[in-house]
Order: structure tokens, then C-alpha cells, then sequence
């Protein structure tokens, strides 16, 4: 049954009518809902605030490195110390490695631009951090419904956006209720946040219907594969941050990885990769399998146990990208907008300071008694923010990293370094991420060694340890427009790119009783990074929501 057969025959939803209703439980969405609530307590005013989550708890979908630029925290919560944040280990030591198969060649720190300069940062979990912001919020009266997904946006009959809808539960594989069948439910609001993280299914429909990026440069993308290890305690240096770039990728194929040291004999070590990579053959996942097994990393992980795993897309186009950040009834915030500063590999003191604009404009508006209208103080605030020149700085970062590793570093250096950034010229990015793959007859196939199962993994092994689980007796949520492109487009051309740049085993290609090509999608391997959305050549896979709590459970990641 279609979403409207079931409205038809099961409706009308019931509806829950709030002041301000927030999409993402993430640092973005709860750093706005605390914001509002704290304007309504000092202003001695009621505000009705609310935040959907599609993971099964607070924290449970969040993936970063990380390390935390607390400037934005400070702002929302100057007391966050003595509340008990976890932001427990301050940045000690700052190296950046370039790497050739065997060799590592360690910039002085002298020479590190700014942006590599972590001094007053914090090595941290940012999912434990996401907790804890969930905790000030539900304390400060926010209402928080994790394991609701918002599936759909609601629009008024003038097109101002209305609310949201969750998604219904209790639909079988075959499209039709089952006994535990229940409604979605509809959530208006005078204004909608949208915080849904890199690529968010209803800010991507929310650009396409409103053309919110008509005036800006395509938006460019990474995927971000990353690992938490226990390690030898005589190897372990708390506050320790490596940075990497080179081997294991071509110089073309711009990417890096990070290696921190936080608490508890623990490292968090991950992979990025440009999803404008060319090759077809590329695969994110072994990339980073093989990065581990070099010299300078294997020392720290050798003899040590990996706990966790997981995988997420992120914005890289930075200021040159971001889309109109506001529409009739709604605004972006966080990455849902792009907000990200790829030169800082930074992204959630952007979140929160998004969040915290995004929530004052929308609280002057409430107590104005408008609603429905464009929250023009949101975007005319940001421009004037510490933010917008951070961004400012950085907004050539990712355009000269994509003219190859020597070349994009020498000017990088000459901006950041040299210049402060202040520079009169601004590039562009030119294409998006999907476009960019060549046919397979004209790329070299990569050979990947075999996962040793102590330092080096296969995809299985670690989907089993994101904890990753979905009610099986339900609609994929990794959708085709068209059925039959996957065997005659992306096979026939491009070898099956979809087996290769998903990290999660999701996509693969099997023979069915006829000996024909078909493309199997185990669904249930899916932890939600949205890269398939984003590379796959013909736009043909789009990620929707599935049921509420689907998903990875990531603990201290």
C-alpha cells in the first residue's frame, strides 16, 4: 500500500502543535532546543520544543573523530565543567605525517597552518557528548522522542513548511500493514529546524523542491570510516593527535586519517576519502584497512583489540556550498546545511553555533507572534558570526586539495600560512561527487590484500561490532528509481561501484536461477552513512527513513 492508500484507510494522524519543532537529535538540533529553552527561561515565557531522533537513543547515529573546538560550547553553556561534560582530554600533541608506502615524513610544527594547530581543543567521543547535551536539554523541559524518525514535511496550502510527519510503523517487506501496524504521527510547529547531519533525507528534499542551493556551488562530499581500538597503556599518550596524508590513496585522490589518543588506553583511528574520486575500483573501506597495516600507525595498534566501528558521510564544499539556509516556516542548521570546515576537519563547533543562531532568531520570531515566514535573522547573524570568518578563511581548503596532494598542500600552506587566509581570490567546486567516476575500461583495478583479522578486517566483522540492527519484516530503505540501471549502467560501465563504496556490505551483485546479474541490497547491514545517496553514478539509490531505532548503536564513538 502506498503512504496514501494507508492515510485513506487508517487516517486521519493524530498531531502534537509545538512552538519550535527540531529534526536530529545531534549537536546541531540539541544545542538549538536548549538555546530556545534557555531564551524562554530568562525571558520568564513558555516554549514549546521538541526534538525528533531517529537513532534508538540520543547518540546512538553519531559518528566523528573527534576533536572538539569548545568556542561554540563555551557560548551555549559556559559552565559545561562543572556540569560535567565529557570533554575530559585536552589536546597534548600535534603531529602531521606525510606518508609514502613505507616511510613518514613529519611537518615541524612550526610549519603547521593554524587550522592543523589544536591547542585548547578536546579529544572526545562526540556521540558521548551528544548524550550529554541531550541530558541538559530534557532537563531544561525539552521533549526528546528518540526512535521516531521524521519521515515526511508537512506543507501549509501557501507552501510555508507546517511540521513533520514520523514515519509509520509496522509495515511489512511487501508494502502492506502488519498487526502491529501503527500511524505516523504529524508534529506542526510555528518553525521546523532541520538537523539531520550530512546528507539528511528531508533537507535533501527540502533543497530539491525549493532549489535552496540555486545560488551556490555544487555541494562535495567524504566518507569517514573510522575505528575505536584498546591499545598497549605503554603505548597510549592521552591527548596524542596524528594526522595523516599520501599512502595508502594516489596523490589525485584527496584524503587523510587521524589517529587521537583519548582516555582509557583508547584510540579512535579513521579514514577520510573524497567521494570526487575517479576510479571506480576505489574502495573506501580497504583503503583504510590497508592505512593501518603502515609502519608509523601499526606501532600503536599492534597487540591492541579493536571495539568498534563505523562509518559516515560529511560535507567538505564548506562556505562556497552552503545552500539558502532559510524557506517559509523552516531553516538548515548544522550539516544538514554543510556547515563542516573540512580544513579544520571540524564540524561540530559549527553544529552547535548554527544551532544556537537558528534557535534565536526562531525564539524572537515566536515572540513576535509570527510563524511560517523566513527566519531572515538567522542567516543575516551568521555572516556576522565568528563562524562565517572561519568558513571564510577556509573557503578555497577543499578546491586546491582537489588539484592533487603537492600542489594543494603548497597553496593550502600559502593561504593558511602565509596569508592568514586572507586572500582575493575564491575557487569553486564545479561538479558533484556522483559525476566524477570513469568507466571502469579506462581505470586500473586495485588489488586489496586480504583482511588478516588482528589489524586488517573485513566489512561483516565490523558491521557486527556498530551494533547495527533492523526490524527485518520491513520496506528496504535503500530504494531504486529504477530497477533495472544497477546490472545495465553501473555494472556494464562502471563495474559495480556499489559493492566497493559502500563500508557495510549492503550492495552486492549475485547470479540468480538463470545465471543473470541482479543486485541484492541486505538493508539490514546499513549504518546509515549515506554514501550510496551521494556516489552512486546515476542518482538511482535514494536512502529513506526506515522504522524508528533501525540502525547502528554507536558507543563512544
Amino acid at each position: 500500500m502506498t503512504p496514501a492508500s494507508l492515510l485513506e484507510q487508517y487516517g486521519p494522524r493524530e498531531s502534537m502543535e509545538y512552538d519550535v519543532v527540531i529534526v536530529g537529535g545531534g549537536p546541531a538540533g540539541l544545542s538549538a532546543a536548549i538555546r530556545l529553552k534557555q531564551l524562554a527561561a530568562e525571558k520568564g515565557v513558555e516554549m514549546g520544543v521538541c526534538v525528533l531522533e531517529k537513532g534508538s537513543e540520543i547518540g546512538a547515529h553519531i559518528l566523528s573523530g573527534a576533536v572538539m573546538d569548545p568556542r561554540a560550547l563555551n557560548e551555549l553553556m559556559p559552565d559545561w565543567k562543572e556540569q560535567g561534560a565529557p570533554l575530559d582530554v585536552p589536546v597534548t600533541e600535534d603531529k602531521f605525517l606525510f606518508l609514502s608506502e613505507t616511510g613518514a615524513k613529519a611537518v615541524p610544527n612550526w610549519a603547521l597552518p593554524d587550522n592543523f594547530k589544536n591547542h585548547g581543543n578536546y579529544v572526545i567521543s562526540l556521540a558521548n557528548v551528544t548524550r550529554w547535551l541531550g541530558q541538559q536539554a530534557e532537563a531544561l523541559g525539552v521533549e526528546i522522542f528518540p526512535g521516531f524518525p521524521a519521515a515526511e514535511v508537512l506543507f501549509h496550502d501557501d507552501g510555508s513548511v507546517k511540521g513533520v510527519a514520523t514515519g509509520n510503523m509496522g509495515i511489512g517487506k511487501d508494502g502492506e500493514p502488519t498487526e502491529n501496524f501503527q500511524l505516523g504521527m504529524e508534529l506542526h510547529a510555528k518553525y521546523t529546524l532541520f538537523a539531520e547531519g550530512c546528507r539528511g533525507h528531508l533537507g535533501r528534499q527540502l533543497n530539491e523542491k525549493l532549489k535552496l542551493d540555486r545560488d551556490a556551488d555544487p555541494q562535495v562530499y567524504g566518507i569517514g570510516i573510522k575505528e575505536l581500538w584498546e591499545i598497549d597503556p605503554a603505548k597510549h599518550q592521552p591527548g596524542l593527535v596524528i594526522h595523516t596524508a599520501g599512502w595508502p590513496l594516489e596523490n589525485d585522490t584527496y584524503g587523510g586519517s587521524f589517529l587521537y589518543h583519548i582516555d582509557n588506553n583508547q584510540v579512535m583511528v579513521g579514514f577520510v576519502v573524497g567521494l570526487a574520486y575517479t576510479n571506480p575500483y576505489l574502495s573506501p573501506f580497504e583503503e583504510f584497512q590497508r592505512y593501518k597495516t603502515h609502519p608509523a600507525i601499526r606501532q600503536y595498534l599492534e597487540g591492541g583489540k579493536r571495539v568498534s566501528y563505523g562509518a559516515r558521510a560529511m560535507t567538505a564544499g564548506g562556505l562556497m556550498s552552503l545552500p539558502k539556509l532559510v524557506f517559509p516556516g523552516g531553516a538548515l542548521v548544522g550539516d544538514d546545511a554543510g556547515f563542516l570546515n573540512a580544513a579544520r576537519i571540524k564540524g561540530s563547533h559549527a553544529a552547535i553555533k548554527t544551532g544556537m543562531l537558528a534557535a534565536e532568531a526562531a525564539f524572537e520570531a515566536v515572540q513576535a507572534g509570527r510563524q511560517g515566514d523566513e527566519l531572515t535573522a538567522y542567516p543575516e547573524a551568521f555572516q556576522k558570526s565568528w563562524l562565517y570568518e572561519e568558513l571564510y578563511k577556509a573557503r578555497n581548503f577543499k578546491q586546491w586539495m582537489s588539484k592533487g596532494l603537492y600542489l594543494g598542500t603548497l597553496m593550502v600552506g600559502i593561504e593558511q600560512k602565509l596569508l592568514g587566509g586572507k586572500v582575493p581570490w575564491t575557487l569553486h567546486h564545479q561538479h558533484r561527487d556522483n559525476e566524477m567516476l570513469k568507466p571502469a575500461s579506462q581505470c586500473r583495478p586495485i588489488e586489496y590484500p586480504k583482511p588478516d583479522g588482528k589489524l586488517t578486517f573485513d566489512r561483516l566483522s565490523s558491521v557486527f561490532i556498530s551494533n547495527t540492527n533492523h526490524e527485518e519484516n520491513q520496506p528496504a530503505h535503500l530504494t531504486l528509481k529504477d530497477a533495472s540501471v544497477p546490472v545495465n549502467v553501473n555494472l556494464r560501465t562502471y563495474a559495480g561501484p556499489e559493492g566497493r563504496f559502500c563500508p557495510a556490505a549492503v550492495y552486492e551483485f549475485v547470479k540468480d536461477d538463470s545465471n543473470e546479474d541482479r543486485l541484492q541490497i541486505n538493508a539490514q547491514n546499513c549504518v546509515h552513512c549515506k554514501t550510496c545517496d551521494i556516489k552512486d553514478p546515476t542518482q538511482n539509490i535514494v536512502w529513506v527513513t526506515p522504522e524508528g531505532g533501525g540502525g547502528p548503536n554507536y558507543p563512544n564513538m
